[in-house]
């Protein structure tokens, strides 16, 4: 059965398979963060965890040494200070004295390598050195630990600080020692020799790896070492200093790490967590994808439906357009020309209302099924609704194919059709337009097809008719405006008259109305009413437009002391840039925005009422006055008065032209005058052309009127004239 491409073609699975593929991916991303994420902060912690581990070592180690050092020096001090070395030094004993009272000590200085009693220039009174008797050669190792003991070269010998007491731990280049150098004179009781001055102790002791392994179990921490070279790790070093400030050596340990530790004990959770989400994300990636073959399947049903009409099975007008659509794209080539039919049934309300909607129902599905049996594969039929129809007759069809068909389907339409027990009989009209003869895009074809089936309903009836020019002479005609008006907007060949708006009394013009004139070349004066449309629908309004502003409210500077009414479009007024674009023109011109009025119609409202309110709000902002125009012909204008702030309604001509006629037009005028002035508004009536409309709308309270009593529409020159006069209107409102 020929038809149009299913739905399923048009639109298939693609856009649920895109969705599914974009959540998956988005899905993937953030699985990825999310174990980026957590193996981050699982890093994060462990470092944290290892580098306060090893902040308290540090602290620990430093508290522990400084306790060790002062513990020493606080020890060797009592060691030293006996009775006998006190005496030998105080009876100026001999140095032979002196050595033997401090070689008496040996007992007490067992626990130091070397000890050394030292003069301020670095003679040794006395030494010993692992418990013997040691001499001035031997005392050169201790000179080896450090260039700050007593004797090193005077240059190397300055104590920052100026420290007589210090103490550190030392390397001589094979072995590291702590050593305590101790200003005997300085100390809580004096050692000083009344000959030699004051005296230092130098003494020190190795410090073995066994002695930093013993310390290193003692804080259960890994191998303490001693290295000269600055270490690599701030945090797990301690720097000994130096007497100058300087660091002598430094303590360098392998800190401990809880955090690896602890991810090396939860490492297997980590893991498990890790797979545990895998297998979530696996099955919801399964979840979505099972959801996406559902939904792909329900979009293939909806499109199905959406471009098929339920009542006759064939596809709908959404269906006929993509598939016109596709066939106009290839109407260039040998084989792609085409032809649309479109069809509509005669009589087909009559049935209806004669034998119902079920019986209507009925014979449409019965149209459907003859129509569908006339056309050849590949072609398309299709119904838009009621009783209109489509057909696409594709594969290039010759004018003789195509009117082949039309007559087929008027014959068989005309045919009588077997409805509910009741012979029913109707006919058709058939409109055709051809592609690529008539146009290459679908609004043109149609448009042409729907013209030539206008043209057979008023032929008759029950006949087709295939599009010709002449058919589309407005067509043309639209055209040849459209260009002519474009090239006299460009060349400046339009011009405004001005129509007066005078005093209630009729004897003061208050105003003039600007309205656009066009003096053809060839055709004379063009009125408006054949070209304002075609400017709107060609999409010339908006220069036209800005043109009329522009110089109106140049030609209007003449004038101080009236106020310029201009009329705006709803096409003019709902562009983005209207507000803008007319006070750009206001600034350009010099003119005064206060006595600029812009005449507003319903249709400008209508679409966008919160964008008109604001576009209104904004222009009023400016000092720029609104008109509601025609109005009382609308079904909504009071809303609008409610709603938007204007400064004047203008009574439309049509109720003055019927008020003589009619009682009600002169209630309807009378109501919509008090009404404005119960608002604040001025009133303004069109269309004034008898002394008695002017004495009613005067009676009823109109502030303005406007009309061929006072004036037509002229040229600026007269309203120069008419401002000349005191009461240019007295003479025509006397006579009448």
């Amino acid at each position: 059965m020929p038809q149009a491409p299913s739905a399923a073609k048009i639109t298939n699975a693609g856009s649920s398979a895109r969705m599914f593929a974009s959540t998956v991916t988005t899905l993937g991303v953030a699985f990825l963060l999310l174990m980026a994420a957590g193996a981050g902060v699982v890093i994060a912690i462990t470092r944290e965890a290892n580098r306060l581990e090893a902040q308290r070592q540090h602290e620990r180690i430093e508290a522990a040494f400084r306790h060790q050092i002062r513990f020493e020096e606080a020890r060797l001090e009592k060691l030293v200070i006996t009775s006998e070395l006190q005496e030998a030094l105080g009876a100026s004993a001999p140095r032979t004295a002196i050595r033997t009272a401090f070689e008496q000590l040996r007992g007490r200085l067992a626990e130091f390598e070397g000890a050394y009693l030292v003069s301020p220039g670095g003679t040794v009174l006395a030494g010993l050195e692992g418990g013997l008797p040691a001499t001035q050669s031997d005392y050169t190792r201790v000179l080896g630990f450090s260039p700050f003991v007593p004797g090193a070269p005077a240059g190397r010998r300055t104590v920052a600080g100026g420290k007589a007491n210090w103490s550190t731990i030392a390397e001589n280049g094979h072995e590291a020692a702590l050593l305590i150098v101790m200003d005997l004179g300085r100390i809580t009781t004096p050692l000083t020799s009344p000959i030699l001055g004051p005296l230092s102790l130098v003494a020190y002791r190795r410090v073995s790896s066994t002695t930093l392994a013993e310390l290193a179990a003692g804080y259960r921490m890994g191998e303490i070492r001693l290295v000269t070279a600055r270490p690599d790790d701030p945090v797990a070093s301690l720097p000994i200093a130096a007497p100058d400030g300087g660091v002598a050596t430094w303590l360098t340990w392998t800190p401990a790490r809880p955090g690896d530790v602890m991810l090396e004990r939860f490492l297997w959770a980590v893991i498990a967590i890790a797979v545990l989400f895998s297998g979530i994300f696996i099955f919801i990636v399964q979840r979505l994808r099972a959801s996406a073959i559902q939904i792909a399947l329900r979009e293939r049903e909806i499109h199905r439906l959406a471009g098929q009409d339920e009542l006759s099975g064939l596809p709908n007008r959404r269906s006929f357009d993509i598939a016109l659509d596709t066939a106009l794209s290839k109407a260039e080539s040998p084989e792609g020309g085409l032809a649309v039919l479109l069809i509509d049934l005669d009589r087909f309300k009559a049935v209806n209302d004669t034998y119902g909607h079920i019986a209507g129902d009925d014979l449409l599905r019965q149209v459907a099924q003859r129509l569908l049996g006339l056309v050849s594969p590949g072609d398309v039929v299709s119904r838009f609704g009621g009783d209109e129809f489509g057909i696409i007759q594709s594969r290039s069809p010759t004018p003789a194919r195509t009117a082949t068909l039309a007559g087929s389907i008027l014959d068989s339409l005309t045919e009588p059709f077997q409805v509910q027990g009741v012979e029913i009989t109707i006919g058709c009209s058939v409109g055709i337009a051809s592609a690529p003869r008539d146009g290459t895009d679908r609004q043109t074809v149609l448009r042409l097809a729907d013209t030539a089936l206008y043209e057979a309903k008023n032929g008759g009836r029950n006949r087709y008719a295939v599009f010709q020019q002449q058919m589309n002479r407005s067509l043309q005609v639209k055209r040849m405006v459209e260009d002519d008006l474009r090239n006299a907007i460009e060349r400046d060949e339009l011009q405004l008259h001005y129509q007066p708006q005078v005093s209630a009394d009729g004897l003061t013009i208050v105003g003039v109305e600007a309205l656009v004139r066009w003096p053809h070349p060839r055709h004379g004066m063009v009125p408006p009413s054949e070209f304002i449309g075609i400017a709107e629908e060609r999409g010339l309004i908006m220069p036209l437009s800005e043109w009329v502003l522009r110089r109106a409210c140049t030609e209007a500077q003449r004038w101080p002391g009236l106020r310029l009414a201009v009329n705006v479009s709803p096409i003019q007024f709902r562009h983005k840039d209207f507000v803008a674009n007319v006070l750009r023109i206001i600034e350009e011109t010099g003119f005064d925005p206060t006595r600029l009025e812009l005449e507003l119609t319903e249709g400008v409202l209508i679409e966008d009422a919160d964008a008109a309110e604001a576009a209104m709000m904004d222009i009023r902002a400016q000092g720029v006055g609104l008109a509601l125009d025609d109005f009382g012909t609308g079904y909504s204008s009071l809303i609008y008065l409610r709603r938007f702030a204007f400064d004047k309604i203008k009574i439309d001509r049509i109720f003055l032209e019927y008020m003589e006629a009619t009682g009600e037009s002169a209630i309807l005028v009378h109501s919509m005058a008090h009404l404005g002035c119960a608002l604040g508004l001025r009133v303004c009536a069109e269309g004034v052309e008898t002394a008695e409309q002017h004495r009613f709308l005067q009676a009823v309270g109109c502030h303005e009127l406007q009309g061929f009593l006072f004036s037509k529409p002229v040229p600026p020159a007269q309203i120069d004239q008419l401002l000349l006069q005191e009461k240019p209107f007295a003479q025509i409102l006397a006579a009448a």
